[in-house]
């Protein structure tokens, strides 16, 4: 039942709890409110998958990203509702206002992340202090607007009509959290597919200003003075207009942006459907350079040395039947075939766009040696983990050229029931060999690779290969060394050699120093009362 009260001259603010007064009936206005708790939900979870998945690319651990991100936000928007408290008796203007700055700030978070990681970003793995801060401060701001939303709703929903609390309750709930079902299936299916993280970011916010502003405009101006009005009519225009102006900048940005990690020399920036892949160089006598989800993959100075320490050990011994668990780029392959005696590699990498960008880049493809033209090889694209439990086929050799066991995504494929799954296919004295990761500068999570290959049952031989001594442009993005780990299943421990009579003659590796820097790797063992663990899928380590 409305209550009584006294009627406000016109163009004054309505005294706090009177009925506002509507252009349309009170039905349609509760209708049209939650509509608009629908809209700005699902724009709220948008900015808040946004941030995770941006974090999550440029940091690479995904887990601690989405933590940090998701636990701030939900803080703050207790803080907001709070907050909101003050607001109650200026419900429609506060709203209009909360959502306009929502829009900008959530609209252009993506943009400014990004931004700063380009400019001052450490390559090395680990952000600057600049874009940590960053991140937690939009993840504080946003969730500090989001959490005003529903007390200002709920005060809106009851001037139009008052009912019971707990059935507006109800009502304003359900709408924001099917709006927010919404939003976080708009996200990966229709916004970051078709339009991006940045351009989907600002085409949110400008949904979330149009919503908010036309919410309040249209059904709540009678409540407001002509200055209130005119201020939000501003406000909204002014954010509108930023976020369609950078909308328009994007492409550029993005070339700025890319131009300042990956230098002047970018060849070819695509997205698949997997990550962003970068090349730059690879022409006029320039290295190549491949960069996965900003992370240096193929430097052109150092990739030789690297693949020829993770495939050439593990070949000394029966090869005839080989499988490469990632290695999209067609190096570690291309090492292979060097080994007479090869009849079949199967290649099994998760990003089909890798493996067609290794066969028709003229750089690339040079690089590989035209390796995928090979009949002996077959690639197969699929996830390594569920690929090799459904294996049937044995192998001599099985070569594990994967990302970084940091990166959340490849976690499980550094598990103690991955290597139980390799350990499966391997032939009778098999070898599997596997990338670690830099020892000296991750020994923790290199060591917790080979413990965990020994959980699994494997005779392991850690190594590692010091990377060049380089200084000038881009030295800092090679890692110091790389580590790996040779293992078989069956006999004695293997043995690390390149000099069998049948071997190929490599351009980095020594028997000599490959003896020399396993040494070194074995005086960094992590040691300790507490050691290192080995890690599984429900108890990862890394």
């Amino acid at each position: 039942m409305i209550e009584p009260h006294v009627s406000a001259p016109p163009g004054s603010p309505p005294s706090w709890g009177s009925p506002a007064r509507l252009p349309v009936r009170p039905g349609a206005g509760r209708f049209l409110v939650l509509a608009g708790a629908f809209v700005c939900a699902a724009c709220g979870l948008v900015y808040e998958l946004e941030l995770v998945a941006l974090a999550s690319y440029l940091i690479g651990d995904s887990v601690t990203q989405a933590s940090v991100v998701l636990s701030v936000m939900v803080f703050a928007m207790g803080i907001g509702s709070l907050a909101a408290k003050r607001l109650r008796c200026f419900a429609a203007a506060g709203f209009a206002a909360v959502e306009a700055a929502l829009a900008l700030v959530g609209g252009s978070s993506a943009m400014a992340l990004y931004a700063v990681f380009a400019w001052t970003g450490d390559w090395g793995g680990l952000w600057a202090n600049g874009p940590r801060v960053l991140l937690v401060t939009f993840s504080l701001v946003i969730g500090l607007l989001i959490g005003t939303e529903v007390p200002l709703l709920m005060e809106l929903i009851q001037r139009i009509r008052r009912q019971d609390a707990g059935g507006a309750v109800a009502d304003l709930f359900a709408a924001d959290y099917v709006g927010a079902l919404v939003g976080g299936l708009a996200f990966p299916f229709l916004l970051l597919p078709w339009l991006g993280q940045l351009t989907g970011a600002l085409l949110t916010g400008t949904v979330n200003a149009l919503v908010g502003g036309a919410l309040v405009l249209g059904l709540f101006r009678r409540d407001l003075t002509r200055r209130a009005c005119w201020l939000l009519v501003v406000a909204n225009v002014t954010v509108i207009g930023v976020l369609a102006a950078a909308a328009v900048l994007v492409d550029d940005f993005e070339r700025a942006a890319r131009h300042a990690m990956y230098g002047d020399d970018v060849r070819v920036a695509l997205r698949t459907g997997v990550q962003e892949v970068v090349l730059t160089g690879g022409s006029d006598g320039r290295p190549l350079n491949l960069f996965l989800d900003g992370r240096l993959r193929v430097g052109g100075h150092d990739e030789r040395r690297y693949h020829e320490a993770l495939v050439h050990p593990a070949m000394d011994g029966p090869h005839a039947r080989v499988l490469v668990l990632g290695g999209g780029d067609g190096l570690a392959v291309r090492e292979v075939l060097r080994h007479p005696g090869v009849r079949r590699v199967d290649v099994v990498e998760l990003d089909a766009g890798v493996v067609r960008l290794a066969r028709r880049d003229p750089a690339l493809a040079a690089l590989n040696a035209h390796a995928f033209d090979d009949a002996r090889v077959h690639v197969t694209t699929a996830d390594a983990f569920r690929l090799l439990r459904g294996a049937r086929a044995a192998y001599d050799v099985v070569v594990s050229d994967l990302p970084d066991p940091g990166i959340t995504a490849s976690t499980k494929l550094y598990s103690q029931e991955f290597y139980g799954l390799a350990r499966q296919v391997l032939t009778d004295g098999g070898r599997l060999v596997v990338h670690g990761g830099p020892v000296s500068a991750r020994p923790r999570a290199f060591w917790t690779v080979e413990t965990t290959m020994r959980a699994a049952g494997l005779r392991t031989v850690p190594y590692r290969v010091a990377g060049p001594d380089r200084t000038g442009p881009g030295a800092v993005r090679a890692p110091q060394d790389w580590g790996f780990v040779l293992a078989t299943a069956e006999g004695p421990t293997p043995r690390l050699r390149v000099d069998g009579p049948t071997a190929p003659r490599l351009r980095t590796l020594t028997q000599a120093g490959l003896a020399a820097d396993a040494r070194a790797a074995a005086r960094m063992r992590v040691v300790g009362a507490a050691g290192v663990r080995a890690s599984t899928l429900v108890h990862p380590r890394y």
